[in-house]
Formats: C-alpha cells, structure tokens, sequence
C-alpha cells in the first residue's frame, strides 16, 4: 500500500510532456493525447488529484482493448434550433467536450440558450475548466454527467446511484462563481487516492460492503459511497443523472460503465448547457454580482475570508503552477513506465 510520504514533486510542464507521451505510445495522435493530458494535469494544479493523473493507465487500458478511440472526430446533429446531439464515437472526453462547447458557443449567438447531449463519450474529468469556459465568453454554464453505480440511496442500500457531477458557472468580474462538486459526498477517485497513500477517510464520505459507516478506504472501495447532504444530495444526484439520462438515452445507476476500469464499453452520458446572458438584457460581466461576491468573502467570522466556489481552486492552481505538485509514486513510475513502452524518451524519469 502506497503511504503519503511516498509521492514524487513534479511541475505541470513534465507532467504534460509525460503524460501526453504514454498516450502517443498507446496510439493517441499528438494532438489529441496533449489535450487529454492537459486535462488530467490540470486536475492536479487545481487539488483534485482523483480526476488527475491517476486517471491515465485507465485510457491506456480502455485503448488498448479497443473501448477508446484516441483519434475519434465527434459527430454532430442539431435536432432543433438550440438542442445538440453528440455521438463522440468513444473519444477521449475532454477532445469531444471542448469540441462540443465551441459548437454551442456558435449557435447560443444565435439562439441565446443552447444545450448539449453527449453519449459514448469517455470521462470528462473536472467540469469546471468547461464551464469557466463558457463563463470566460459570457455565458451561464451548466455541466452534468452520470457515472457509475457508486452511491448508496439515502436510507436504501448498495451503489445504485452514481456520484452525478455538477459543474456551473457565473460569469462576473474576477472569475466570477465556478462550481464543480460531486453529488456523492465525495469522488470516487479521492476514495481510492485515499486508498492508495494509506490514508483514513473522514466519518460520512461511505458505507462498507454490509452498509456499516467505515473510515477505512480500502473497506469503502468495495462498499458504497454516502450521498452529500442526506436526503437532499440523494434526491438531487438521482435527478441530475435522471436529466442526462433522458436527454442522452444512456444508462442508469448500476448499468453505467466504462470510467473507472478497462473492460467495459462506456455507457454514461453529458450534458451542456450554454446561456448567453447578454441575449436576456444583462451585461455578461456583472460588476454588481462581483461586488455581492466580495461582500460574501469579506463576511468571514473574527475577520477570516469566506470562499465563494472556484477560489480555492483558483489559489491552488497559482501555486502549483509556480511550485509543481505531488503524485504518488506509483502512478508516477506507471506512467513513465507506459511513456517509455514504444522508446519514447521520456525526459521526465528523474525526480525535478
């Protein structure tokens, strides 16, 4: 079992260089395998190492059993003025989203409002670098997307419900609001990051295998995890993935696959949504929402800071960027090890 202590510090340059060239040696195009890759690492400079590198042997796995196409060109087909289908032909999930949003943000100029289904489609990682980009051209963005049975239902048993992202944004001066949250109390990916570096989880994040609360990862990733919030993070993962389920003609729950391991055809499905804000008469870079939001940060009890959602991730990217961040050492070795396998020399072998 990997412990905390055993990690590798390294900067989002090396990571992109490594991480892009295990995907080329799997067979991934270079432009492609550097957009997926951008992805993983920016997971990490934003703190979320469970969407992050961690996440690459898993592609690799899905190429090579031929479940993922790493050069697929997404297929597009408007069904009315504003309402997008997306058949992404089992590409990598950033190429086929950001592929996507550029198609929305085309129409919502036309139309004010425009919303996107996505299917066969692989992980989209993070949501909120979609959405921000949406926000950065003056839109409200939503971003949805089911994954695998992974969550208890409240008061039920058993994974039956995915962790049901949601990712939005709020555009307004300084960034604005970014959210990007899990409808389970927590990823699955932080449980088995927690797992791997031997860690405890705190009290309510899952249920073991008999549906008894547990603070051991390693019982959790073989149980369930809890919904956020009780009741109301239930009802509200179970409508999100019932949204993208109806909109995508996916599947539910139990029978999602194809995120999390390397033998199933990927089965869950997304959703965007684009809102210019300006085709309702408001500006798109609301100063008076910038000033509530300064209002909520200077709210803070005996003088502390509040965050409203997006600056933590905001703060945690500009250091990392400056000082590199921590992967396990495993998953580092792994993915060096699968940059290496076709002879590509790999520059990133060393500790920076």
């Amino acid at each position: 079992m990997t412990r905390d202590t055993d990690v590798r510090h390294v900067d989002a340059t090396t990571a992109i260089e490594v991480a892009c060239d295990a995907l080329v040696a799997a067979g991934s195009d270079p432009h492609p395998a550097r957009l997926q890759a951008e992805h993983l690492v920016e997971a990490e400079l934003r703190g979320h190492p469970s969407h992050g590198l961690r996440r690459l042997p898993i592609l690799v796995g899905r190429i090579r059993a031929g479940l993922l196409d790493p050069n697929a060109e997404p297929t597009f087909a408007w069904g009315a003025s504003a309402a997008l289908s997306v058949d992404g032909n089992l590409g990598f999930g950033p190429v086929v989203a950001y592929r996507t949003i550029d198609e929305l943000l085309r129409r919502v100029a036309q139309t004010g409002v425009a919303v996107a289904a996505l299917r066969r489609t692989h992980h989209l990682g993070m949501l909120a670098p979609y959405v921000e980009r949406l926000g950065g051209r003056g839109c409200i963005g939503l971003a949805l997307s089911s994954t695998e049975g992974l969550v208890h239902p409240w008061g039920g048993a058993g994974p039956l419900l995915g962790t049901n992202p949601l990712g939005a944004s709020v555009p307004a001066r300084d960034g604005g609001i970014v959210l990007d949250m899990s409808t389970g109390a927590v990823s699955a990916g932080k449980i088995l990051d927690y797992a791997e570096r031997g860690l405890p989880l705190p009290e309510g994040w899952a249920v073991d295998a008999d549906g008894h609360p547990t603070t051991d990862a390693d019982a959790a990733t073989r149980g369930s995890i809890s919904p956020f919030g009780g009741g109301k993070g239930y009802a509200l993962g179970l409508t999100l993935g019932a949204i993208v389920g109806a909109l995508t003609g996916t599947a539910y729950g139990p029978k999602v696959r194809g995120t999390l391991d390397a033998s199933h055809i990927v089965t869950k499905g997304d959703v965007f949504v684009a809102i210019d804000v300006e085709a309702f008469g408001q500006p798109a870079d609301s100063p008076e929402l910038a000033a509530y939001l300064d209002l909520i940060r200077a709210s803070g009890a005996d003088g502390g800071a509040v965050d409203v959602p997006g600056d933590r991730a905001r703060r945690a990217r500009r250091s990392a960027e400056e000082s590199g961040f921590d992967v396990t050492e495993d998953v580092w070795s792994t993915i060096v090890g699968l940059a290496s396998e076709a002879g590509i020399g790999v520059k990133a072998g060393h500790r920076p």
